[in-house]
């Protein structure tokens, strides 16, 4: 198996294993018991790894911290709305 498929594997995993709970939150607009000290780490987290994945030409990188990162800074925006 290709290096750049474990990546791609990898991304995909993390990516979806986030997904159910984006979309939990994005539908029942429920953000109490969400840490926004963490969503704001994670999120700029996340831009820092689509960064790096963008200057390694990485693809899986760059698509899954894309989704992620729209994820992340959707909920983290729901946060800062809603408390």
């Amino acid at each position: 198996m290709n290096l750049e498929w474990t990546g791609f594997l990898a991304a995909a995993l993390t990516t979806v294993a986030f997904v159910p709970q984006a979309v939990k939150t994005i539908r029942s607009k429920d953000t109490r018991s969400i840490s926004l000290g963490m969503y704001v780490i994670f999120t700029i987290g996340i831009a820092f790894w689509l960064i790096y994945g963008i200057a390694l030409n990485s693809l899986p990188m760059i698509i899954a911290n894309v989704v992620t990162f729209i994820l992340s800074a959707t909920i983290l925006a729901m946060k800062l709305k809603h408390g």
